[in-house]
């Protein structure tokens, strides 16, 4: 029990974990914890809309596809140029402490690999995440996103996500919640 103690400590880790990117864009900023939660509601969503593909399986590859952060720390795409991390490691020395360590090493190898749909969806998920945040950013003036953004969409590799982040760039970040209901607005209850 330990071990299983000492694995959800590790997991505690990255709502600590600041997701390093956003220093790049100039606003914003989230932890690895935050990013994964809205990574597993869009994996989620987009496994829903394929008949095809195991939905828990893409919310798992979702949910663990950043643990490995926990001990390597966020290396964004400018990191990723000149520091190299030993991501398998980082698994293995994890994999051997859990009961479940051979799931948690093939959902890992299974998600870096991409070749299982349910692994394209994950992927797709984690940068649909990314677009989020982008054109919830941008629609605060940060001009920046505008230049992220078509580099998020060329990794994406379902037609589901790419019709997605197109619907995505072109929608409010706060419709949601502030519609047109004037009366309400004004005086705060329904007439």
């Amino acid at each position: 029990m330990k071990n299983l103690a000492n694995f959800l400590f590790e997991v505690g880790m990255l709502k600590r974990t600041p997701r390093t990117g956003f220093q790049f864009l100039g606003s914003g900023a989230e932890s690895v914890a935050e990013h994964t939660f809205r990574t597993a509601m869009i994996g989620y969503t987009l496994a829903r809309l394929d008949e095809k593909v195991d939905v828990g399986r893409v919310v798992q590859l979702c949910l663990f596809h950043d643990l490995p952060e926990a001990r390597m720390g966020d290396l964004n795409y400018m990191n990723k140029k000149y520091v190299k991390a030993d991501e398998k490691k980082a698994v293995e020395d994890l994999a051997q402490t859990l009961p479940f360590g051979d799931d948690y090493r093939g959902m890992i190898d299974e998600f870096s690999a991409g070749d299982s749909r349910e692994a394209a969806l994950a992927h797709d998920a984690d940068q649909l995440e990314m677009i989020l945040a982008l054109k919830e950013y941008r629609d605060l003036g940060n001009r920046n996103a505008d230049e992220w953004y078509p580099f998020a969409v060329q990794r994406l590799k379902t037609e589901s996500a790419k019709s997605l982040a197109a619907t995505i760039w072109n929608t409010d970040s706060s419709k949601w919640w502030f519609d047109d209901d004037e009366e309400w607005w004004v005086k705060g209850k329904k007439p």
